[in-house]
Parts: C-alpha cells; sequence; structure tokens
C-alpha cells in the first residue's frame, strides 16, 4: 500500500532545500520506491510531500540514504528535525 510523509522544516529555504535534494535524490529524478515528491515555500519554512510505494521503501530511504545525507550536509541542509506525519494511502487520484 502507498504511504505518504510530509515534513516541514521551519525556517527552511530553498536553497537549503536544493542543497539537500541534490545530495539524497538521484541527479533528475526519483528514489527507488519513491513515486511522488513535491515541495515548497510556507508561511514559516519548506515543506516537502513524498508518496512512496510502501511505508518499508521510505523507512529504508530514510535510514539508508536521507537521515546520513542531511547529517553530511549540516547547515547547510534543511534544518532539523522536521515536523513529520505519515499515513497509508486511502485514495490517490491523478488528473
Amino acid at each position: 500500500m502507498a504511504y505518504a510523509i510530509l515534513h516541514r522544516f521551519k525556517g527552511g529555504t530553498k536553497e537549503q532545500y536544493e542543497a539537500a535534494i541534490a545530495r539524497v535524490h538521484p541527479p533528475g529524478g526519483l528514489p527507488a520506491g519513491q513515486t511522488y515528491h513535491s515541495a515548497g515555500e510556507s508561511v514559516d519554512g519548506w515543506v516537502v510531500l513524498a508518496v512512496w510505494d510502501s511505508e518499508e521503501s521510505w523507512t529504508s530511504y530514510r535510514n539508508e540514504t536521507l537521515m546520513p545525507g542531511l547529517q553530511e550536509l549540516g547547515d547547510k541542509g534543511l534544518p532539523g528535525p522536521p515536523e513529520e506525519i505519515g499515513w497509508e494511502v486511502h485514495t490517490e487520484l491523478k488528473g
């Protein structure tokens, strides 16, 4: 079952997001298991929404790629830890 994850980085910037994506995503694409990625500026920082083919894919990516990559970036990456909300996708509509 698909799994969605929303991260809210208070105080995060576009530059920090772009540095993070360059470190933790393959060039020009999505990591294995990720089916959707959207990000943008919010009232108080930066928000990222990703949909994965399963919660297990997300957990593996988080532990093996995302967290180590963000730690390597230090202050050049998004401030953390982010607020995190995850859920099993019940409905997914596409236009």
